[in-house]
């Protein structure tokens, strides 16, 4: 069905009819001008905001419409988690071309409903509009948390210890895989048409992805912590800074050095890796401790508690102490498995590098 024969609203109506809002704090949900929004006593709202660009953040030959609804609400799931709080609302708005379709449309709110309704949050408006370019994704959520729980990456002390939860690298080589087979395909599409042959008439392709699902679940369905949060929450444990890792460990290490003003070593033998990305890394040649460290995209938690919570955090499923704080005159190193140390650099996702 052509998105035109039902128009913005229509559109908008049959998307989101029959969403129920699941949180008190939320007054009025999406068909009117506002959301209205009624937060608790003591609390503080938290509201992210992210933009994904076909093309720059995803690419539709290989990312199925329901993964990106469900990716998409994620990315911001996973900011709220980030500062110790609890997502409560989320608006979307979408720029379409014509290419897509009604049912299109329809795949991508599944899989958005499916994040939203599994993390409890309330889907309450946001816009549609026309691109002349392709999909554009604009998300904000909006969570809470109470005041003295919200956790800032400013509050690393000296000392503290550096966690990070689940395993790193891992998307970044689901990526690197999606586009292999991607680039084998279209040999195949450019090799028939060398040969005067229509790419019709090849057989179905069939990419190479066995022993490699968990590489594509992390890169195409990303999960956000609130295990870990609430993990640290049941461990009486407030973490003193926090951030999710989403343009690479060393890019968000790096920021929260610079805004404690701490300095830090990592630790190469205590980084977190699954045994699929060190083999993937090493069939493609790459080195694995730089795609954990600058490969981005794995939505982890990276956090520093005080040394006093060692035994406690180390006794959480999915969390590793990977390093510590030091003072900023030390530097911000890593530490290789010979006790050789480098200054850790940001060589992950830069969204502005190539602008």
């Amino acid at each position: 069905m052509e998105i035109s024969s039902l128009g913005e609203f229509g559109l908008i109506r049959r998307l989101t009819s029959d969403i129920v809002p699941k949180n008190a704090e939320t007054v009025k949900g999406v068909g009117d001008d506002c959301a209205v929004v009624a937060p608790a006593a003591g609390r503080r709202l938290l509201v992210t905001t992210d933009m994904l660009m076909e093309g720059v953040h995803f690419d539709l030959e290989y990312t199925p419409l329901q993964h990106l609804g469900y990716k998409s609400a994620m990315v911001n799931l996973s900011d709220i988690y980030a500062m110790n709080g609890r997502p409560r609302q989320m608006t979307v708005s979408l720029a379409v071309s014509k290419r897509f379709s009604v049912e299109d449309l329809e795949l991508f709110y599944s899989g958005l409903r499916m994040a939203c309704e599994k993390h409890e949050c309330d889907i309450v408006g946001g816009d549609t509009t026309s691109s002349l370019t392709g999909l554009a994704i604009s998300i904000t959520c909006i969570g809470d948390a109470e005041a003295d729980d919200v956790v800032y990456r400013s509050g690393a002390q000296v000392n503290d210890l550096i966690c990070c939860s689940g395993d790193l690298g891992a998307a970044y080589m689901g990526l690197q895989l999606l586009e292999r087979e991607k680039t084998v395909y279209h040999k195949l599409l450019a090799n028939a048409r060398a040969r005067g042959e229509s790419p019709d008439s090849l057989p179905p392709f069939e990419p190479d992805f066995s022993g490699r699902e968990y590489l594509l679940e992390r890169q195409l369905r990303p999960e956000a912590r609130r295990d870990i949060v609430e993990a640290l929450h049941a461990a009486g444990i407030r973490p003193t800074a926090m951030m999710d890792i989403s343009d690479g460990l060393s890019s968000e290490l790096l920021h929260i050095c610079s805004q404690s003003g701490v300095g830090c070593r990592v630790y190469e033998d205590r980084i977190p890796l699954d045994y699929q990305t060190a083999v993937m890394a090493e069939e493609l040649n790459f080195n694995v401790m730089t795609c954990a460290l600058n490969g981005g995209e794995d939505y982890e938690l990276l956090f520093t508690v005080p040394l006093t919570e060692h035994d406690r955090v180390s006794a959480i499923p999915g969390v590793k102490v990977i390093g510590h704080c030091t003072r900023s005159e030390l530097g911000t190193l890593f530490v290789g498995r010979d006790g050789a140390e480098m200054t850790l650099k940001a060589q992950g996702w830069n969204p502005l590098a190539n602008s």
